[in-house]
């Protein structure tokens, strides 16, 4: 049985630049319970307390989401995106508070370091946790595997690794799952984004070679060119003879009644999408270079490609614009 864990109320958030209301919230909570969801991650884009001027101000705080989401999951469990350095400790306890069932502690790919005291606090605190390489294209497996095995060390449930930049192919995909194994035993899982049309085929492989968890969302709504089609991966899965609880025709119906209260139109690749993924660059940052490549006239696609030189990370917006204007100075 594959666990999918729908990222529509978080990952979504980044689509609509964190404006998700309460109502959307209501809503979707409700029918992506009823239709069958394991987990359902709700937040701020960048997650429990990512809502800035930087990163984008939500226009429901933390509490309320969770609290809305709470009483609108029933069957699944509701979970929530945590990046130490954004969030804080009191946003974990807020957490547990509101009735949190799944924490994702999440690190970049080669600081797995910095998440031990959050991974073994909220697991004090019986809770279900899970590890969270993003920006996974960034290491060798070699060294994803070392980090992977950190987060095991630190207890945490299972490792979750993030295409955050829609950068890897299927080969890429296996190539870290196998290497992770060599040194842990722990569930793995993979969060796929579609810059190269690669999501659900990397999530595939993500299973093939052993993972257990899949990340999506409905109609692919998320940062970027979005995340892993939700009703397309269980299509797939489900074909290739994969157990899932959320059936394909739940997913569909979910599909189709989200379109009523959900501004997910569905996932266009862009040009800018795909420069994000060739360069490897978080796929949130396409609105910031382009905002920041009118602002300073300059040629957007170099912008992408001097960034990617950086290998900028989430929660850097403010060097793209350091870059742009660099940029417009040696134009």
């Amino acid at each position: 049985m594959i666990t999918i864990t729908d990222c529509t109320l978080r990952d979504g958030n980044h689509a609509v630049r964190h404006q998700l209301s309460i109502d959307q919230i209501r809503q979707y909570a409700e029918q992506a319970d009823a239709a069958g969801i394991d987990i359902i991650e709700v937040g701020h884009g960048n997650g429990l307390g990512g809502s800035s001027a930087l990163l984008g101000i939500s226009s429901v705080n933390d509490q309320k989401m969770l609290e809305t989401a709470r009483s609108a999951i029933r069957h699944g469990r509701l979970g929530v995106h945590f990046i130490p350095g954004l969030g804080k400790s009191t946003d974990l306890e807020l957490a547990i508070d509101m009735g949190v069932d799944v924490f994702r502690i999440a690190s970049h790919c080669t600081e797995a370091n910095i998440t031990a005291p959050y991974i073994e606090s909220v697991k004090n605190q019986g809770k279900t946790v899970y590890g969270v390489l993003m920006m996974s294209h960034m290491a060798e497996p070699e060294v994803l595997a070392e980090q992977a095995s950190l987060m095991a060390s630190y207890g945490a449930d299972a490792i979750i690794l993030m295409d955050s930049a829609g950068y890897l192919t299927p080969d890429d995909v296996r190539w870290r799952i196998q290497a992770i194994q060599q040194l842990t035993d722990t569930k793995l899982g993979f969060h796929a984004h579609n810059n190269l049309g690669m999501a659900v085929a990397n999530s595939i492989a993500a299973v093939e070679e052993g993972a257990e968890l899949l990340d999506a969302c409905i109609k692919g709504f998320g940062a970027g060119a979005g995340n892993t089609q939700l009703e397309t991966l269980i299509a797939v899965l489900n074909r290739l003879g994969y157990r899932t609880q959320c059936s394909f025709e739940a997913a569909a119906s979910l599909a189709r009644s989200s379109e009523h209260y959900l501004d997910c139109l569905t996932p266009h690749i862009g040009a800018a999408n795909i420069a994000s993924g060739i360069h490897g660059l978080f796929s949130g940052f396409a609105p910031h270079i382009k905002r920041a490549a009118e602002q300073f006239k300059v040629d957007e696609f170099q912008l992408y490609q001097l960034l990617g030189q950086r290998k900028l990370v989430a929660g850097q917006e403010d060097i793209i614009i350091e870059t742009a204007a660099r940029l417009s100075t040696t134009n």
